[in-house]
């Protein structure tokens, strides 16, 4: 469940800093902002994730910050 609130407060404030971005209609929130959620959560946790190397990150083609999925990709 908070995850899914993280997600609705980190999309608002998206919306707030880039409201001529948008248009009145309904968005999927972007993998970066979802990428955002799930590391703030598994920290609060206790888990510690590793980051790519820049090779791995070359390798796979993404940045080594992310996001790692292409938009179209649903979990």
């Amino acid at each position: 469940m908070s995850n899914s609130f993280t997600n609705q407060v980190l999309a608002q404030m998206e919306l707030w800093q880039n409201a001529t971005k948008y248009q009145k209609k309904v968005y999927i929130l972007p993998k970066h902002l979802d990428e955002k959620v799930a590391r703030l959560h598994l920290k609060r946790i206790g888990v510690d994730l590793t980051v790519l190397t820049q090779q791995q990150a070359d390798y796979l083609r993404v940045p080594v910050a992310g996001p790692y999925k292409p938009e179209h990709y649903r979990y």
